[in-house]
């Protein structure tokens, strides 16, 4: 199978690393001056150092038309800000593609529209791709390593489901397919946001109780919002939920987690995230996602904890103490 990876970060990377064992893959990248360096190197320096790039991954610049024109699946690993142009240009594109997009759009102003999930704007700018996201608990480098890795093919088209699975599964990567795209979505987006609670608890040495207590709750809230939308609720028993918000609340390669670690050790937001070298979308989803949840009647109180954080309104112990000193409610609420 002939596979395009359109996006030279970590985990387009480590994608790509994976794949080309068992594939032509040609990892694509807007950074001319980047894609030259990987090619000289055969390394990814900025984001996965140390990863050797397999000799027969092909590395292209310039045109992404011209790098997918004979793909048999695209696969796009943009950040979410990203998203909606790449989509845009690959709206006539008639092989499947797939996202690793994991976050929520912000509301565009003046357009009546409230923040969108990743299928919500390809219905918007492409809706005649066949297309799909590709989710779960992943951290790039050890997908790169070709460590035991579990995702979510999700997508309303089986054909999609079918590509990813077939070009993906592997020996060191098991791919599980889903219809309920909008679940996988949700979880991807909102496990972010409360993996840096999670940090911001940990940040502040308040013991294993309090991180369970945020996993459990958090699952909670993630349900209740995808619920709202249509979600399957068992989708977030699964990988692209619980999953991921284990992995991403709780490893020492988690962005969002390391946030909350940083902003507990009283950094700014700023500081924080310049600090990463990458892209930590809870920051940026956060207050999309409970401007969302408010409209649709869902109660997120740890979501919302976390947006007074990263607005300055609250001080982290701030946070914790409003979200314990809440009115005791019901657990299946």
């Amino acid at each position: 199978m002939r596979i395009c990876v359109l996006g030279a970060g970590a985990w387009g990377t480590a994608l790509a690393v994976n794949a080309a064992a068992r594939h032509t893959v040609t990892l694509w990248g807007r950074d001319a001056a980047q894609i030259q360096a990987m090619s000289a190197a055969r390394e990814n320096a900025r984001y996965l150092p140390g990863v050797a790039l397999p000799p027969s991954l092909d590395l292209l610049a310039g045109d992404a038309l011209a790098a997918v024109a004979h793909a048999d699946l695209v696969i796009v690993a943009t950040p979410m800000a990203a998203l909606r142009e790449q989509l845009g240009k690959l709206r006539d594109v008639a092989c499947p593609v797939a996202w690793l997009s994991k976050g929520v759009e912000p509301a565009i102003a003046d357009s009546g529209e409230e923040g969108l999930l990743a299928h919500e704007i390809q219905a918007r700018v492409a809706p005649r791709l066949l297309a799909g996201v590709l989710s779960g608990p992943s951290f790039a480098l050890e997908v790169a390593q070709g460590r035991p890795t579990a995702l979510v093919a999700a997508s309303s088209h089986v054909s999609v489901r079918e590509a990813l699975v077939g070009a993906l599964h592997g020996p060191a990567l098991r791919v599980y397919a889903n219809e309920d795209i909008v679940g996988v979505e949700i979880g991807g987006a909102v496990k972010n946001v409360l993996a840096i609670a999670t940090g911001l608890a940990d940040g502040l040495s308040l013991g294993l109780n309090a991180r369970a207590a945020l996993i459990t709750r958090g699952l909670a809230e993630m349900t209740r919002f995808g619920a709202a939308l249509g979600a399957r609720p068992d989708t977030f028993m699964g990988l692209s939920g619980l999953g991921d918000l284990v992995l991403t609340a709780t490893g020492d390669l988690s962005r969002n987690r390391k946030v909350g670690l940083l902003l507990a050790q009283g950094l700014t937001l700023e500081q924080a995230v310049n600090s990463l070298g990458h892209v930590a979308e809870g920051v940026y989803c956060a207050r999309t996602v409970v401007q969302r949840a408010r409209h649709l009647g869902v109660e997120m109180p740890i979501a919302s904890s976390v947006v007074a954080l990263l607005d300055g309104r609250v001080r982290p112990a701030e946070a914790v103490a409003e979200l314990m000193g809440r009115e005791p409610g019901v657990e299946s609420a």
